[in-house]
């Protein structure tokens, strides 16, 4: 038996259960924190071309040297076959006239020209020679990209620098107008290419 003064328990009605807690949404961490500024992941990016492009290069050469071990089943033959075509595209590339090297050349220099210019507007640095400017441009030739610059061939460096005035002989004197002055390009140039992923950078100053 059961005391006289106590009640029996009872669990409490559905209707009177105490809330259930509920989790506070998770806040999302800012650009800053997560590291969200674009120059890291640009560098990522052309890191990872750099890589995939060298393993791309391996395996066709691998495959070209050694086909009869890709040639088990269908999927090997295709790999097969994609090697040569890749290696035909490299000959194809290598094998370029004098007159289509010149066009692509004048081209791309007429939109480094144009580019640069656009950017030399008058500022309070100009009296100094101070204001800067830069291009960046894309071009996957390493032989175009060394004509551009007056080089025997494909650029060996990944930077350099060029003074104002060999920069000028090659890709022509850059005059944009300021009040009752000229502006040109003063100082060194600094120069920086990517032959894997065919990246370019133009960066320098200006003034009157």
């Amino acid at each position: 038996m059961s005391d006289a003064g106590s009640s029996p328990s009872r669990s409490p009605s559905p209707a009177y259960a105490p809330p259930k807690k509920v989790a506070a949404p998770r806040k999302r961490k800012s650009d800053a924190s997560a590291g969200g500024s674009g120059a890291p992941k640009k560098k990522a990016r052309a890191s990872k071309a750099d890589d995939d492009g060298r393993a791309a290069r391996e395996l066709v050469a691998t495959v070209i040297a050694n086909p009869d071990a890709y040639t088990d089943g269908e999927l090997g033959s295709k790999l097969v076959l994609l090697a040569r075509y890749a290696r035909s595209l490299e000959g194809a590339k290598a094998k370029k006239g004098e007159q289509e090297l010149a066009a692509e050349t004048e081209r791309i220099r007429k939109a480094a020209h144009s580019g640069i210019k656009a950017q030399m507007k008058w500022r309070p640095s100009c009296k100094q020679g101070g204001a800067r400017w830069v291009y960046d441009g894309f071009c996957p030739d390493p032989d175009v990209f060394g004509r551009l610059l007056g080089l025997d061939g494909p650029p060996t460096f990944k930077m350099k620098k060029f003074s104002a005035a060999e920069f000028g002989n090659h890709m022509g004197h850059i005059v944009a107008s300021a009040r009752y002055n000229e502006m040109r390009i003063k100082n060194d140039v600094n120069i920086r290419y990517n032959a894997e992923t065919g990246e370019y950078k133009f960066s320098g100053s200006y003034g009157v």
